[in-house]
């Protein structure tokens, strides 16, 4: 009961801090004219604020103090500076645009931190692949990748209006569970905490006349509290799982399959990329979310549903299978998924410059229907 209690209150407080600071922070960003400009790779025509990552840091900072006294190994005061190192690093990116290098040298140093605490520790993969106890080093290696992986896919599906937004909110449900059912109350508090930080930003990200963007203020903050969660799952004592539906050794593949939205898209895109002899963070439309805009003609809010739906319903499906089957099936099953939609979507494997040129000609196309569209309306305002 005192759960619920504090979980509402969270919930509300969060959501309301959120709700309410975002338009001072609009206002600040118009006034000092600090507005992202649209280029020829931006999926918005006019200048938007961002900046509404600044609202998640100082909530979250907020949320870690009054829930502290929940954290069996002092997690907070060794989140709080990678934290705090990511919202510096994507201040500075969202107003004066920083290297890959220099981000991800930030990244290592704020994931560090993470790293040493003994609370997220993977000392075993209880029967993954086989797979049981893990040493030091490997985890080391393994949580660090993860982490990185985490934060950097994240970061790369903030591409349209929503689709950050949605992916993370369903994230922040399935961990909230996941850490409730497991007894970790004080990473089911930090789930609700962003959750209610995402609901509220959705209606500014979404809105036609109060936009905002997160930013990288805010998409590396998200993805940094997405892949400490995740780290922890995976590090949960074999007892915690006693009430989750799935089986033990399902773990991995449960995770992968909370992640798949952002996992498959970073994958085929880099992918790609690197096919077209291209560095891997170099700029272009070829993500899943761009591809269901410019081809298939889906307005922003359709595309990210679609995306948020898929997610879910993959999610449960695998949730489902990892209540019985066993992991070697699970792992053939996802590759077999992820071959599938790389083959749905190889076909949209083009380069920019073709992209471009296809954008284009629909947009002339579409504007010669609607001059012949008007010009028999004309006619008979005449007659």
């Amino acid at each position: 009961m005192y759960f619920l209690e504090t979980a509402i209150l969270l919930f509300i407080g969060s959501f309301l801090l959120t709700y309410l600071t975002i338009p001072r922070i609009i206002g600040v960003v118009e006034y000092k004219r600090l507005m992202d400009d649209p280029n020829h790779r931006s999926s918005h025509k006019s200048k938007t604020p961002t900046l509404g990552g600044i609202a998640f840091f100082y909530c979250l900072v907020f949320t870690l103090f009054f829930i502290k006294g929940r954290a069996e190994h002092l997690e907070y005061i060794y989140i709080i500076p990678g934290l705090t190192i990511l919202f510096i690093v994507g201040l500075k990116d969202d107003l004066v645009v920083l290297s890959p290098v220099s981000k991800l040298i930030a990244q290592i140093l704020a994931i560090s931190f993470v790293l040493v605490n003994d609370s997220f520790g993977i000392e075993s993969l209880n029967g993954f692949l086989n797979i049981y106890e893990i040493p030091y080093y490997l985890y080391l290696v393994i949580g660090g990748f993860l982490m990185l992986t985490i934060i950097n896919s994240y970061n790369l599906i903030d591409g349209i209006d929503g689709l950050a937004s949605i992916v993370g909110i369903v994230i922040m449900v399935i961990y909230t569970t996941i850490f409730y059912l497991s007894q970790e109350y004080f990473f089911a508090l930090i789930a609700i905490t962003m959750n209610a930080c995402l609901m509220a930003f959705f209606g500014f990200n979404v809105s036609s006349n109060k936009k905002i963007f997160m930013g990288d203020t805010g998409s590396l903050i998200i993805g940094f509290v997405i892949s400490i969660l995740t780290l922890k799952f995976l590090a949960l004592e074999p007892t915690a799982y006693g009430e989750l539906p799935f089986l033990l050794e399902n773990a991995p593949l449960i995770a992968i399959s909370i992640l798949i939205v952002p996992l498959f898209d970073t994958a085929r895109v880099f992918t790609i990329r690197i096919a077209n002899k291209k560095g891997p963070f170099s700029p272009d439309r070829n993500h899943i979310h761009h591809i269901l805009i410019d081809f298939w003609g889906l307005s922003h809010k359709q595309a990210s549903f679609i995306i948020g739906c898929f997610n879910i319903i993959f999610v449960v499906l695998f949730i489902i299978l990892g209540s019985k089957a066993k992991n070697t099936g699970m792992v053939i099953m996802l590759v077999s998924v992820v071959i599938f939609l790389a083959f749905i979507f190889f076909r949209y494997n083009y380069n920019f410059t073709t992209l471009k040129q296809k954008i284009l000609l629909r947009r002339k196309i579409d504007a010669i229907k609607g001059k012949k569209e008007s010009s028999p309306k004309k006619k008979k305002e005449k007659k």
